[in-house]
């Protein structure tokens, strides 16, 4: 037997006494792309039903407290992963809920630039173009920010790409410290914006402004997350069906390897087959290719869909620093810090021969989270930097390196090859930042750069393209191999861009389900 939940407040439990499931539409994934392509489908008369490896996580008091969530993990579930080069296992950044990684994100969703769909010079190589154009993704932008209750202010960022419509609600505003940050920065000449939120602070909106957003659960479904705005709106139509605690091992095919027939799912103990007209996978990128890599069959040896053999390679995950600034003469009593971004070095310019990437504040840190990274650091320290520092988020495109590869060991466990790039253009941006910084006021910087554990920005390993010998997927994110196979997360992306993908991984979903061949 399984179950079949539809959480509409409480979770409805349908029954069905079988050793299959069937529908139409399987969509193995529940996170960001997942989601918002059921959302997408929940009115058009197909049967979906989407399937998810975890649970719905808690609400309970736990969601804000910095000890459980930093210093406990309390809601880290994933398996543990093997470094490729150095053999350590580690703990990855990822979250099996329903809603996925969302669960935790710190809800910031900014659009691509228009210049990361072309082709783009770096020091250390080409990010190639895209086969869709900023254009073709724009109106999906658009239905995303609206979908996902953005806050946003345009004109502030010089990189902004065009828009053809307003954001859903105007931009958070500063508090007083961020306030006199940024206008600290402006004064040497940068062009601090408002960083687009997805925070429900509409009139009557459930967000309070707490320390306990960019990394937290939300105890009061505030955040702009996969689950509370799309699967549950989806749910609640009675087109879309979730079924929880449901790992999909592998995807089986019909005898030429053409078209998959079923997956193979197990669930509390019990293995079934759910059988599927078409089926997509939103795993996440390491985890979408290791099951296609798992699915292998006699026609395909080297995993189901990778007839160019680049199904796991050309792994991203942008080269990201943590950055602090402390002034020990002054208090931070910021609640809500992520409202600060600057994209000043994000493209080449004048003075930027090469793009260098984005700066956006972090969440407020808190002693915990220090403690959590430096378990040497006694509490009292970290309490005391924590309240005395502003906390920001530098980004750096990853290049795509067939190298750096997601595969599958034999005993089935996870292995990422990850050699990091463009690690030049990173520094100077660390350089930059770290001047601008010290003269706005926080004369000590602590930085720390973040390694093949911090994976939340992972991108790369099925790439769409127009050409079946380049690519996994076609640009409509169909497998060139299997007809009624598709992939909708962030494996699809053939860069990895210097912004958080999430927004973009929304609206390629939307465009997915808008150009129509999953309704057959």
């Amino acid at each position: 037997m399984t179950d079949v939940f539809s959480p509409v407040s409480p979770p409805v439990i349908q029954a069905i006494d079988a050793d299959s499931v069937d529908c139409d539409i399987a969509i193995i994934g529940s996170g960001m792309g997942g989601a918002t392509l059921a959302w997408a489908l929940r009115r058009s008369g197909a049967r979906v039903l989407v399937v998810e490896r975890g649970d719905f996580l808690p609400r309970e008091d736990e969601n804000w407290s910095p000890n459980a969530v930093f210093c406990q993990h309390r809601y880290r579930n994933a398996e543990a992963w093997q470094d490729g080069t150095s053999r350590r296992r580690f703990a990855p950044g990822v979250h099996y809920y329903v809603g996925g990684n969302t669960k935790v994100y710190g809800a910031c969703l900014p659009r691509f630039r228009e210049q990361d769909f072309g082709a783009l010079e770096h020091r250390e190589g080409v990010s190639p173009a895209w086969p869709v154009t900023y254009a073709d993704l724009e109106p999906h932008y658009d239905a995303a920010e609206h979908l996902y209750g953005v806050h946003g202010t345009p004109g502030a960022d010089p990189t902004e790409p065009w828009r053809s419509g307003e954001y859903p609600y105007p931009a958070l505003q500063h508090e007083p410290p961020i306030a006199e940050f940024a206008a600290s920065l402006a004064e040497q000449g940068l062009h601090p914006f408002a960083m687009p939120s997805a925070v429900d602070r509409r009139e009557g909106g459930a967000c309070i402004r707490c320390r306990t957003c960019d990394g937290f659960p939300c105890k009061v479904d505030a955040k702009g997350d996969a689950d509370v705005r799309a699967i549950r709106p989806a749910l609640a139509t009675g087109g879309v069906r979730l079924l929880t605690r449901a790992y999909v091992h592998r995807l089986e095919t019909s005898p030429d390897g053409r078209r998959v027939h079923d997956a193979v799912v197990r669930r509390d103990g019990a293995t079934f087959r759910l059988r599927a007209q078409r089926f997509v996978a939103a795993c996440g990128a390491v985890n979408s290719a290791a099951l296609l890599l798992r699915s292998t069959s006699d026609r395909q040896p080297q995993g189901l869909a990778n007839r160019s053999g680049l199904l796991g390679r050309n792994y991203m995950v942008h080269n990201s620093t943590f950055l602090i600034g402390v002034d020990p003469r002054r208090l931070n009593t910021v609640m809500f810090q992520k409202t600060l971004g600057l994209n000043d070095w994000y493209l080449s310019g004048r003075d930027t021969p090469f793009p260098l990437g984005n700066v956006q504040m972090l969440g407020k840190l808190q002693g915990p989270m220090l403690r959590s990274a430096r378990r040497w650091l006694p509490a009292p320290a970290a309490n005391y930097i924590a309240n005395r520092s502003v906390d920001l988020y530098l980004t750096t495109e990853d290049l795509p390196e067939p190298g750096n590869r997601v595969v599958v060991g034999e005993d089935g466990g996870i292995r990422v090859h990850w050699t990091p790039n463009n690690l030049a253009s990173h520094r100077e941006l660390v350089r930059r930042v770290t001047r601008a910084v010290r003269r706005s006021g926080y004369p000590l910087v602590l930085t720390k750069r973040m390694d093949i554990a911090t994976n939340s920005h992972m991108c790369g390993t099925a790439v769409m393209g127009s050409d079946e010998r380049q690519s996994v997927l076609d640009p409509g994110c169909r497998t060139h191999d299997v007809e009624n196979l598709w992939i909708v997360d962030s494996s699809s992306f053939p860069s990895s861009a210097a912004m958080n993908p999430a927004l973009t991984i929304a609206a390629n979903a939307l465009r997915v389900a808008a150009d129509g061949d999953l309704l057959g």
